[in-house]
């Protein structure tokens, strides 16, 4: 018990330990019974449904044979579970194991068959996920968690759950290791049924986490209320109840826009069993904040153009932006026996859902701000980030500093009781133990280096991989598509080495075009700077169409482009993802950097419709391979980056 009496000094060293005080937000209602960590006063005022867990008496968990790890009473389980929730809180590292996580060295050993994904396969690191059913076990579901999912999932017309995708994707969440599934097709491509399985997987992974802390907390005070008073203490000096974090958040949702966190909450609303939803507590609130209409002028779209002149957008883009397009939000959510409360306090919550720059905003605020923290973040053990490809559209540093943020070692006491906090959250150990699910719909180096470098769980890891055919075939026109490859020798010098190229090899060949008509896709922001900068030099006839490009600006540089009167246009795939223009004009096109969705190339290629050139040519190199191959193909991936030629043509 030292590590908690260090915990005591490290607080008093900062002035803000006070013991016996208890913070309003621990509390939680007084008339219900909280479903996460309770403070001092807590433990004291427990009501007899306390007590006997769930409603019906029955504690879910209680069906299974209780036995000792640690100092700490879980779950009897199947080998085959052996990293579910109970063994893996209750699992204390060895220094050993510490240093070798730190190392941040991994080894996938193993591939199983994706469902449902054909060309898709899991690989994962430590012993291989079983395969085998086991509806016996309830996959480690709490009984009126599957009993519900269950329901749900025979009420929509489907059948064979032990063989579903969702079921499969539940366990991979149920093993607590970090995940990577960045080929995830997204609803706003088709792909509803497939985003919906794997929505509802981590949902339910999420409930289940949340229900299970509560299950063992209550189980916990009921053991401590039938000690007396005096011996209370001496009790939790031994160790048996250490069944709690710093604060009572424990789960955290980070998603891009409003409209795809009302898609999930509703969704989780709906997966909670009826008995713990009687009452949905500010639900006309949330549906009013986060539906549409909310944050853009109703006769206003997010391109500046009228509703009622119905622009003529892919589906894809008028699915996904159709709704509430926020991107600045974040969202208690408290789960009582009866009820849950949307916009609890974060302290009183056990799931946050944010987006990126809403949890990044509370951050910034608390290092100007003396009196605020953000110490709700400290005991996150289940983190989902979802639609990352989204996100990368955003600002995707926001995740890498929101991230680095969770499990930090909080300021305050939170009217934490501390003799029942486990030892390894004391320790500093917390993101040893924090589960990240990161999914998307494609996979880029910003999401390798935050899984590779900042999920560290001792659980260890699963990620998908895939096959891509390419998507070539959907282009159109018949467009020469000349690929130059050039060389960089690392990944940190591979943007000097193509606007290096782009100088001396592409630009000579432009800068006296008398037609004009040359439109130049760019990739990135930073990469549009630097081009946008040596064209500036060169006294080149240009205009710009960015994602911070006035509305003003870009009517007036697509008539001057259409219209001959600058000869060159930089077009960003940002700017392509909000907006979806249609560019005229195009006589020839030079691909700076391939765009990271893939979807947006043969867009892009079919915009030289009435172009007298019908050529494009393509810059990579081979730090570029995950784009390359979702566009080309793997297959051609692989001979284009490994062939001595540098030019590939394709037709």
């Amino acid at each position: 018990m030292s590590s908690i009496f260090n915990w005591h000094r490290k607080w008093d060293c900062k002035r803000v330990l006070k013991h016996g005080s208890v913070s309003e937000s621990s509390l939680g209602d007084a008339e219900e019974d909280d479903l996460g960590e309770h403070g001092p006063a807590d433990m004291l005022e427990q009501t007899e449904e306390d007590e006997t867990g769930d409603e019906d008496g029955n504690s879910d968990a209680g069906d299974s044979q209780d036995l000792e790890i640690s100092g700490q009473t879980i779950l009897d389980e199947p080998e085959s579970t052996r990293f579910s929730f109970h063994r893996h809180l209750g699992h204390i590292l060895t220094n050993e194991e510490v240093d070798e996580l730190m190392k941040n060295k991994w080894k996938f050993k193993w591939e199983l068959p994706a469902i449902s994904m054909p060309v898709s396969r899991w690989a994962g690191t430590g012993d291989q996920v079983s395969m085998e059913t086991n509806s016996d076990q309830n996959y480690g579901l709490m009984q009126k968690l599957y009993n519900h999912w269950l329901d749900i999932y025979k009420t929509s017309g489907f059948s064979d759950f032990d063989t579903s995708r969702q079921r499969f994707f539940f366990s991979l969440c149920s093993s607590y290791r970090d995940i990577l599934h960045c080929n995830k097709k997204p609803f706003y491509l088709k792909g509803n049924e497939e985003d919906s399985s794997i929505m509802d997987a981590y949902i339910m992974h999420a409930l289940n986490h949340v229900y299970k802390t509560r299950d063992l907390v209550i189980k916990s005070d009921a053991k401590l209320a039938k000690h007396q008073e005096g011996n209370k203490e001496e009790v939790l000096r031994g160790g048996t109840f250490l069944d709690q974090g710093f604060t009572r958040p424990k789960v955290m949702f980070i998603l891009p826009l409003g409209s795809i966190a009302l898609r999930v909450v509703k969704r989780l609303i709906q997966l909670t069993p009826i008995s713990n939803k009687a009452n949905v507590e500010h639900m006309d609130r949330f549906s009013e904040e986060f539906g549409t209409g909310d944050v853009e002028d109703d006769d206003e779209q997010k391109d500046g153009s009228s509703k009622s002149q119905k622009p003529a957008k892919p589906a894809d883009f008028q699915i996904l932006f159709g709704g509430n397009n926020n991107d600045h939000f974040m969202l208690g959510i408290k789960f009582t026996k009866r009820s849950i409360k949307l916009y609890s306090d974060f302290y009183s919550s056990d799931i946050i859902v944010a987006s990126p720059l809403g949890l990044i905003t509370k951050i910034g605020e608390a290092e100007v701000e003396k009196e605020k923290d953000v110490d709700y973040l400290s005991s996150i053990e289940v983190l989902i980030i979802d639609h990352a490809d989204v996100i990368t559209m955003q600002n995707w540093s926001h995740v890498n500093t929101l991230v680095e943020q969770l499990n930090r070692m909080p300021f305050n006491q939170h009217g934490t009781d501390v003799m029942r906090i486990r030892p390894w959250y004391l320790d500093g150990h917390a993101h040893f133990y924090r589960q990240t699910i990161l999914l998307g719909s494609f996979l880029n180096p910003d999401m390798n280096a935050l899984f590779n470098r900042l999920c560290v769980n001792h659980a260890g890891k699963v990620k998908s991989m895939t096959e891509y055919k390419g998507v070539l075939p959907k282009i159109l026109l018949e467009v020469r598509q000349v690929y130059e490859r050039f060389d960089a020798p690392s990944i940190a010098e591979a943007d000097d080495a193509r606007l290096d190229y782009f100088c001396k090899k592409v630009f000579p060949k432009i800068k006296d075009s008398i037609e004009g008509g040359i439109m130049l896709f760019i990739s990135s922001y930073f990469e549009f700077v630097r081009i946008r900068n040596f064209l500036k030099s060169q006294n080149a006839s240009f205009c710009l169409l960015g994602e911070y490009t006035k509305q003003s600006d870009i009517s007036r540089a697509r008539v001057w482009f259409f219209e001959g009167k600058r000869k060159i246009m930089l077009y960003t795939e940002r700017a392509h993802f909000y907006h979806r223009y249609k560019i005229r004009g195009i006589q020839n096109l030079i691909i700076y950097s391939l765009p990271e969705r893939k979807e947006f190339y043969p867009e892009i290629i079919n915009m030289l419709d009435g172009s007298k050139n019908m050529m494009c040519n393509v810059l990579f190199s081979r730090f570029d391979h995950l784009r390359l191959e979702r566009i080309v193909g793997t297959s051609a991936a692989k001979r284009m980056l490994s062939s001595d030629k540098n030019i590939f043509v394709f037709t």
